[in-house]
């Protein structure tokens, strides 16, 4: 570690300490003030001079050492720390392939839709994950980036927010999801590179099997998370709102495809997970990053800090004061 160096962050402050010869300058006028003569003052010069009245300047002596240890202080003295080790971050690429399919809208995690709560739960993940690179793929009847790669997951949060309904032609492009969150991940140099895909239902759409962009996502060594989101069968539907402006629901029923899922996870070398509520949805999402392991993400060749000095000249610029008052109340104190 290279020694630290000194230097004053307001250097202007050092002008206050003009005031510590002024004061002298005015105590020393003082003594030299008029003063009533007393009959037996020759008497008592005669007897000598005590220790207090020898020292007749220490009260006011400690007072300007405060002043000026305040005034230095008030400069900022910092020392700077320049360390050599390196620095890094550890974390997992992920791109979560998120469904946007209107199936979502199904509300067996009432009184909330498989929207809402899978968005809720989404943001709560990205935030527990601060070293992880993190992405978004969004697929409905086709599939796209929402959001490359990144570790500015405020940024992540707020997209995650806008996410909504009738932006992408409706079906379940399951295929064309895992391609295009393969297509994200495969130039990445980490070790781990995971998509996890939220889903409600089958693959009915897109241009690419599931088997097809599994297979690819084997060969550039990605897996594959698979979360079935949803109770499955038969569930209420919000089909408009009545009077009152309260939402109507009518049962229906969206297919499944588990088998297939679990055909995905099985050929990436990942795990299949369904979440029936908000518990295991989050359950299924933090079971992901148990089964992986943290590869480097980036170096840094080492770092420097400020470090503050004043307060260590402020504590004795408080108890210097504190003394040089407490004295003037005592034997020290002088009379007009």
């Amino acid at each position: 570690m290279i020694p630290p160096t000194l230097h004053l962050a307001h250097p202007w402050a050092l002008l206050l300490l003009a005031l510590v010869p002024a004061a002298v300058a005015a105590l020393l006028l003082q003594r030299r003030a008029p003063r009533l003569r007393h009959p037996r003052a020759a008497r008592l010069a005669a007897a000598g001079r005590g220790l207090v009245a020898r020292l007749w300047f220490l009260p006011q002596a400690l007072v300007l050492a405060a002043v000026g240890l305040v005034a230095v202080a008030l400069a900022r003295p910092q020392s700077v720390e320049r360390r050599s080790e390196a620095t890094s971050v550890e974390g997992i690429d992920i791109v979560i392939a998120f469904d946007l399919s209107t199936s979502m809208k199904a509300a067996d995690f009432r009184p909330r839709n498989r929207l809402h709560v899978a968005k809720e739960v989404l943001k709560a993940f990205v935030a527990r994950r601060p070293n992880d690179r993190i992405g978004l793929v969004v697929f409905a009847g086709d599939a796209y980036t929402q959001c490359p790669l990144t570790l500015d997951h405020a940024a992540l949060s707020a997209i995650v927010d806008r996410l909504r309904f009738g932006v992408l032609e409706d079906g379940t492009a399951i295929g064309n999801a895992i391609a295009t969150a393969v297509n994200r991940l495969r130039e990445s140099a980490t070790r781990s590179r995971v998509v996890i895909l939220l889903t409600d239902g089958d693959s009915n759409a897109g241009q690419i099997s599931p088997r097809e962009a599994a297979d690819a996502a084997r060969t550039f060594g990605i897996r594959v998370f698979p979360i079935l989101v949803g109770k499955g069968g038969v569930v209420p539907y919000p089909v408009g709102v009545d009077r009152l402006g309260e939402p109507v629901y009518e049962q229906r029923e969206f297919p499944v495809n588990p088998a297939l899922l679990e055909e995905i996870a099985r050929t990436t070398g990942g795990t299949f997970a369904t979440a029936t509520d908000r518990a295991s949805l989050e359950r299924g999402l933090d079971a992901v990053l148990d089964r992986m392991e943290k590869t480097r993400l980036y170096e840094s060749s080492g770092a420097t800090r400020p470090a503050e000095r004043f307060p260590a000249l402020l504590r004795p610029a408080f108890w210097l004061a504190a003394v040089g008052l407490a004295l003037a109340a005592t034997r020290w104190r002088t009379f007009p």
